[in-house]
């Protein structure tokens, strides 16, 4: 081997093990994700318990709770879609406990030509999820005020437009009516840590093919 060599073999095994070193962090974060992911599944499916008295954003995430009481006919719709079903809203409606308690519950999805159909209300058990849906980006449009129509869940602006507590609850069992419950769960929770695993390794390989060839072309001119 010339002295040629030594320093562009050196880079190259350098920065092939930073790469490769990235790669194995990946899969170390991705092995982390998973098990917070089964964590958030867990505690999603656990029994029901009361409706706490300061629900706390952090803390009483995913929170399965019940709570007794009526829904006064209070919503909000919020624009979502449903694969192989088509756009749709989510019914977001105020739920008064018995204890006099204003809070919002998003009771489900309802498709886009049902919209305009009648929605019971009254006296209900709801069974759900504490959750506060972190949606809103500086692209999201705001409500229209003329559809009422609104585009992201916004916990604190939707208690503020609904004079209600910040609680919110994501039912898991059916509320009444034609409305379909759409439950918490953690796909959409971003985990993404196999494809900067995949991408890291990826740049590693081309850095080192790009190493070897390299060394190639500097062997080829000394020979």
């Amino acid at each position: 081997m010339t002295r040629r060599m030594i320093i562009p073999l050196l880079i190259g095994l350098l920065g092939g093990a930073i790469l490769i070193s990235l790669g194995v962090w990946q899969l170390n974060r991705l092995a982390w994700k998973e098990a917070v992911l089964a964590d958030i599944d867990a505690r999603i499916a656990d029994a029901p318990v009361s409706l706490p008295a300061t629900p706390n954003p952090q803390a009483d995430r995913y929170l399965p709770v019940t709570a007794t009481g009526r829904f006064t006919g209070e919503q909000l719709d919020v624009l979502v879609s449903r694969k192989q079903i088509g756009p749709g809203v989510r019914v977001v409606e105020v739920f008064e406990t018995t204890d006099g308690r204003r809070i919002l519950v998003d009771r489900g999805f309802v498709p886009q030509d049902a919209r305009s159909a009648p929605r019971l209300s009254g006296a209900a058990t709801v069974e759900g999820n504490l959750h506060w849906p972190d949606e809103v980006d500086g692209f999201t449009p705001t409500p229209d005020a003329t559809t009422g129509l609104w585009f992201a869940r916004d916990v604190a602006a939707m208690a503020a437009a609904l004079d209600t507590e910040a609680t919110f609850i994501v039912a898991r069992k059916p509320t009444g009516g034609e409305i379909e419950p759409m439950p918490v769960d953690s796909s959409g929770i971003p985990n993404d840590h196999m494809n900067y695993a995949i991408t890291w390794f990826s740049l590693a390989a081309v850095w080192l093919g790009m190493t070897a060839y390299l060394l190639w072309r500097i062997r080829q001119r000394t020979v």
